[in-house]
């Protein structure tokens, strides 16, 4: 067949361009050489021209060249296959047409919008309807509004707004809408805000993301008694956050009675392209109008949306601007025309079976999955699946807790609903991060809080999600329940082992997700609160740099970067097996040391300078007592060397020295007549806190030893104590006397570093008197 050259070489350029764009293989050279080029910075245009070559390498650096900035998010690339490659040939082709004769141009469009609309109403159900093709999804709705107000009010055209004063018209929404969808609509129509009306959903009966039907029958009521005009129905065939369906239904009857306007949105309208279609997404068939957003169900780039809707008066849709007389408008069905005939009926149903699938074998597996509650409006087909960690509260405290237990849409109280949704949002934040490929994200639900959610038809078909992908997902939520579970459980005793201990101070932190938040409490009389405040980051600072130091599994920060308590030390998530009483023993024995090392320092800071002071006036009496022993002959300066050399006079030279181990000062003498400089005392120990603890081989810090993991209790400290007691009373392998050895030394060796610890503090505090004693001994020798 004969192919016209143009178009063959279109196609040709955008497999050239677009292989050229998907080509992530660059130089490491190039990028070093890229990062700040003059091209990435906006300058004026050239003169001379680029090529095309040149062109796409600038674009292809505008698209990459911050990827190697952005390591800490996941970076995901829509999967453009050959589809994608027909939708943005599109594009191209839509400009090309446009450039033809009236005749032919009007023809072209005219069977390309026919055709698409045909392929839509049947795959999708829907009947005798007409099609508005549109770039933002909520302008189909925009224009729907805009037919309504055209149709209910036969003056509009001429009267304009002075028609809708004498009768304001009402559009009704569900309160589980996407956000700002009413807003945007009163802002595009000129309607005062008045005119929406939010219908809130379910309490008591049924699924609590479906609107009450009852509640909005007496809203419609209550509105056509006061004079207003109920004009039309948003209704949701999936909702935004957990993908339920209104009772559609009942919706139609309801809007049949008062004659007003129903229309459906939602991800689920997809299902309506598969052979099993539930009965309350198949009543979307009978809806006034429905827009759908292929875009995303079949991974088509740059595709618009597209409303669906049935009505009788092809002028009034003019008016809406539902239609268009202009040839080139009807050009944005064309991506869409091209990829539907690419994909075929089959390869349509296909990927949203798929879809479907994937959604499916998530429930299936989250079934068998404890501390798992789930939030779906059918579990034997539901396209969206919603899930959230929730822990029930054991058997022990079950009488306690009865009134308050309850299902994942009753929280157990306030701090328990924070402390989940923190939960939670680390948990998808993880999966995400781990499972890219899945799709999953978190949603904020007004009754379930914080949750994460997996809706295939939205994400699928772009990101190339296979069932693999899914059992990873399943696999890597098994290895983060437990580490959920003992963070939970494990806080409590966190909280009361610090308040316990003194010097630490427990932070409450319900959106830290971790096992806690400890600051040292450093208290110093005498200085501001400025300097105090300097002098506690600097030791919170410290202990969060020795604690990452320390080899151990947990994880240490300074917490979020922005809303996060200041000068604290965060703790992450936590293991079974952690010692908790442990953990807080050295948090508080790092932070006692720093503090006593920085008071040493301020100590001999302050002793260092009073020692110059007392040398300074040291060495000038001894100056004046050498002026006066010389005689003020040998002061002049002829004089004085003459008789130096019939006369020498012996003096030895006088000095000081300070000594830092006992903070005194001392004669020079001994040196000069030793020839050698003293060693002194031997200065003390520095205090440590090393906590003597026996460890079996291979066992990290903060970690209980492996008998006790195997009996976990909820209170650590008390597991781990039986766990000693029962070390201690374990009958010896071989002799005693080589069991009870190695004890005894260890024994004897914690007495001696105690021993040495406390006379080490006595030293210090002795040292800082030395230095008076030290100047009247200076005083009484140089008087004698």
């Amino acid at each position: 067949k004969m192919v016209d050259p143009t178009l063959a070489e279109m196609g040709k350029n955008l497999n050239e361009a677009m292989k050229m764009l998907e080509d992530n293989q660059r130089k490491v050279e190039e990028e070093n050489e890229k990062k700040y080029a003059r091209k990435d910075i906006p300058g004026p245009l050239q003169g001379s021209g680029q090529d095309m070559v040149s062109i796409l390498q600038l674009v292809q650096n505008l698209m990459h060249g911050e990827e190697e900035e952005e390591n800490s998010q996941a970076y995901r690339l829509q999967n453009v296959g050959e589809q994608g490659h027909m939708a943005l040939l599109g594009h191209s082709l839509a400009a090309y047409i446009s450039v033809l004769d009236k005749e032919r141009l009007r023809k072209l469009t005219t069977r390309i919008l026919s055709d698409t609309t045909l392929w839509l109403c049947r795959l999708f159900r829907y009947e005798n309807g007409s099609a508005y093709y549109h770039e933002d999804d909520r302008e189909g709705l925009l224009k729907i509004c805009r037919l309504v107000i055209h149709t209910r009010y036969e003056d509009y055209t001429v009267e304009g707004f002075n028609v809708l004063y004498t009768k304001q018209p009402v559009i009704y929404i569900s309160s589980a809408a996407r956000t700002g969808l009413g807003q945007a609509l009163c802002n595009q129509l000129g309607l005062p805000l008045s005119c929406m009306c939010r219908v809130p959903c379910n309490t008591m009966f049924g699924s609590q993301h479906q609107m009450d039907v009852a509640l909005l029958d007496r809203l419609i009521k209550d509105d056509v008694e006061s004079g207003k005009l109920p004009l039309l129905l948003v209704a949701n065939a999936g909702t935004p956050g957990a993908g339920h369906t209104d009772k559609l239904g009942r919706l139609k009857e309801l809007c049949e009675q008062y004659n007003m306007w129903l229309h459906v949105e939602g991800v689920n309208l997809a299902t309506l392209a598969l052979g099993y279609v539930s009965s309350s997404v198949l009543a979307a068939t009978k809806c006034d109008s429905m827009t759908l957003t292929l875009g995303s169900w079949l991974g088509l780039p740059a595709v618009p949306a597209v409303t669906l809707y049935r009505h009788e008066d092809p002028s009034l849709s003019l008016a809406a601007g539902l239609t268009s007389s202009q040839p080139v408008e009807k050009l944005r069905a064309l991506p869409l025309w091209l990829s539907l005939q690419y994909l075929g009926h089959d390869g349509i149903v296909e990927r949203i079976k798929h879809a479907s699938q994937l959604s499916q074998r998530l429930l299936e597996n989250l079934k068998n999955l404890d501390f798992i509650k789930t939030s779906v409006e059918d579990e034997l087909s539901s396209p969206v699946v919603v899930f959230k960690f929730f822990q029930e509260y054991s058997k022990k405290d079950q009488t306690s807790h009865a009134a308050q237990a309850s299902t994942i849409q009753h929280p157990i109280i306030s701090n328990d609903r924070h402390i989940y949704d923190t939960f939670n949002q680390w948990l998808g934040e993880q999966l995400a991060q781990l499972v890219p490929a899945s799709g999953v994200d978190v949603v904020e639900l007004e009754d379930e809080g914080t949750c994460v959610r997996l809706s295939p038809l939205m994400t699928s078909a772009v990101l190339g999600t296979e069932i693999q992908d899914v059992d990873q997902l399943v696999d890597c939520l098994k290895m983060k329940i437990p580490v959920l579970t003992s963070t939970l459980q494990m806080r409590e005793e966190f909280e009361q082992e610090v308040r316990r201990t003194v010097g630490l101070l427990y932070v409450e932190d319900l959106s830290w997700p971790g096992l806690g938040v400890v600051r040292y409490n450093y208290h110093s009389d005498g200085k501001d609160d400025g300097k105090q405040e300097k002098e506690l980051e600097k030791i919170n600072t410290e202990i969060l740099k020795k604690l990452n130091e320390l080899e151990s599994d947990l994880t240490f920060s300074l917490g979020p970067e922005f809303g996060g308590q200041k000068n604290c030390v965060y703790i992450g998530m936590v293991t079974e097996d952690l010692d908790v009483s442990e953990l807080v023993e050295t948090i508080a024995a790092t932070g006692r040391e720093i503090e006593e090392n920085s008071r040493l320092l301020e100590n001999m800071t302050e002793v260092v300078r009073k020692g110059i002071q007392e040398a300074q006036l040291q060495l000038q009496k001894a100056n004046e007592e050498r002026l006066l022993e010389e005689g003020l002959l040998r002061q002049i300066p002829v004089v004085g060397s003459v008789l130096n050399w019939f006369s020498p006079f012996q003096a030895s030279p006088k000095g000081r020295t300070f000594n830092l181990t006992a903070g005194s000062l001392e004669s020079t003498e001994s040196t000069y007549v030793s020839k050698a400089q003293g060693t002194g005392t031997t200065p003390p120990p520095t205090p440590t806190s090393s906590l003597a603890k026996q460890r079996l081989p291979g066992q990290k810090i903060f970690k209980r030893s492996l008998r006790s993991s195997d009996a976990f209790s909820e209170t650590s400290s008390v597991s781990h104590c039986d766990d000693l007691e029962k070390m201690d009373q374990r009958p010896p392998a071989s002799s005693p006397g080589q069991e009870q050895g190695p004890l005894e030394t260890a024994k004897t060796e914690e007495q001696k570093e105690v021993a040495q610890a406390t006379q080490t503090d006595t030293e210090d505090i002795q040292s800082d008197k030395l230095p008076h004693d030290c100047t009247k001994v200076e005083e009484q020798g140089s008087q004698r």
